[in-house]
């Protein structure tokens, strides 16, 4: 026994918190004025902002390469998983929670899961993690836990009738979970919230800072606050079991805000969710990790969120040798001694051959059909000015990089579902 918690306690806790269509600057140390985010807040300065934090641009697709450290064009779900479509995440990936499981983790998904449903295989429960709590879909209701008269809220993939407003159920199942965690072993606790998406709900009591802001962006505020506020609670769960100094918590959005400048704040970058333009893919983001990250920097090298995967199971002492290849790198050196990012370039996809992107340093190629924009973003971080005519040299590098990457992409939707369509690859002309 003695030996069982010597080797626990060699190993961080990790706690992820993902927040579900929060704008870019919709967090007080990512330069929001209007919302109070103090708990994202203290723990952003207490480690490390990630400024040129990369991500998809729309919901599952984001979840699957955090899962997998593997880009969209290789695990294939390059868009939303709807309710009971009959596909997910490829049962052949290989997902954060099994390769954390396979060296002594506790794991556990709190909040939302997107990856599929339709059958047992596809289930939390079934890939990876030990306990699950919350909704298998996403835009559900946040009081009824309905979505188009379904209920969705589950715990360990068997319905739940739990009454309650989510993100108040998901800190008080998630602090449950962290006071009660095997004393054994470390814990992984993956925290996807449905807030900050839309339908747009919050009790009353969160609107009162807000009396000044427009209709829709303050029942948004309100719900940014509510998160913060259970966010403060994870820490006060973890500070009270003694177990704050030895977890890694993490923190991103899954995408860029939507509406931006009606009802998200995406800050100097272009467009929202749903694009590859910098709004859509770049996020809030920061590690935070006492002792282990240093305190009050500003990270600006660019990251991707596939990076997680192989950064984390290494830092838990497990094996990144697998069946399907890896995308993300390790990026602990970049955190901790600050090393530059250990990327060349950085492949972004929305649809494949359509609409893709790719980062190569300060250059951005944008990809819309047939057609490639190209931006320096260090001089142009709104992506104003397409230098693809003037930059021809740049143009022709870049796309060669893109091309490359592409020749490996797969066709969409998981091929291995039962039930699925047959898919067929298509030539770019």
């Amino acid at each position: 026994m003695a030996a069982s918690v010597a080797c626990a306690a060699d190993k961080p806790n990790i706690v992820y918190i993902l927040a579900d269509d929060m704008g870019y600057a919709d967090a007080g140390f990512n330069g929001c004025k209007d919302i109070q985010t103090p708990n994202l807040d203290k723990l952003a300065r207490n480690g490390v902002i990630l400024k040129s934090f990369y991500v998809q641009p729309v919901c599952s697709p984001t979840r699957a390469s955090l899962m997998t450290g593997r880009y969209v064009a290789h695990t294939g779900v390059y868009s939303v998983v709807r309710p009971n479509a009959p596909w997910g995440l490829p049962l052949a990936e290989q997902t954060l929670a099994q390769a954390l499981r396979e060296v002594g983790y506790e794991t556990a998904i709190v909040g939302k899961w997107h990856l599929g449903e339709f059958q047992e295989a596809y289930r939390p429960t079934r890939r990876g993690f030990d306990h699950q709590y919350g909704l298998w879909f996403g835009m559900i209701d946040y009081f009824t836990h309905e979505r188009d008269g379904q209920l969705d809220w589950h715990r360990d993939d068997q319905p739940c009738h739990d009454k309650g407003y989510s993100t108040h159920l998901l800190a008080k199942e998630a602090c449950r979970l962290i006071r009660e965690k095997n004393p054994n072993k470390s814990l992984f606790l993956y925290l996807p919230f449905n807030a900050v998406h839309a339908p747009h709900q919050v009790p009353d009591e969160y609107l009162k800072p807000y009396a000044h802001l427009a209709s829709t962006r303050r029942i948004y505020a309100g719900m940014v606050a509510a998160m913060d506020e259970a966010v403060g609670q994870v820490v006060a769960a973890l500070t009270e079991k003694g177990l704050l100094d030895n977890t890694l918590i993490i923190f991103s959005s899954d995408n860029g805000g939507p509406a931006p400048g009606k009802v998200t704040d995406n800050g100097p970058l272009r467009a929202g969710k749903g694009s590859i333009y910098e709004g859509g893919i770049r996020v809030c983001a920061f590690a935070s990790w006492p002792g282990h990250i240093p305190a009050g920097k500003v990270i600006d090298e660019p990251l991707h969120v596939v990076d997680w995967y192989p950064t984390l199971v290494k830092l838990a002492g497990g094996s990144l040798e697998q069946k399907l290849p890896l995308d993300g790198l390790d990026i602990w050196p970049v955190l901790t001694p600050g090393v530059q990012s250990p990327h060349d370039a950085l492949l972004l996809c929305r649809t494949r051959p359509d609409e893709v992107a790719i980062r190569m340093g300060d250059w951005k190629l944008v990809r819309h059909a047939k057609q490639d924009e190209l931006y320096h973003l260090a001089s142009d971080l709104g992506e104003t000015k397409n230098l693809a005519d003037s930059q021809s040299e740049k143009l022709k590098e870049v796309r060669a990089k893109l091309d490359a990457l592409m020749k490996t992409a797969v066709a969409p939707g998981d091929a291995t579902a039962e039930g699925a369509a047959p898919l067929k690859r298509k030539k770019r002309k």
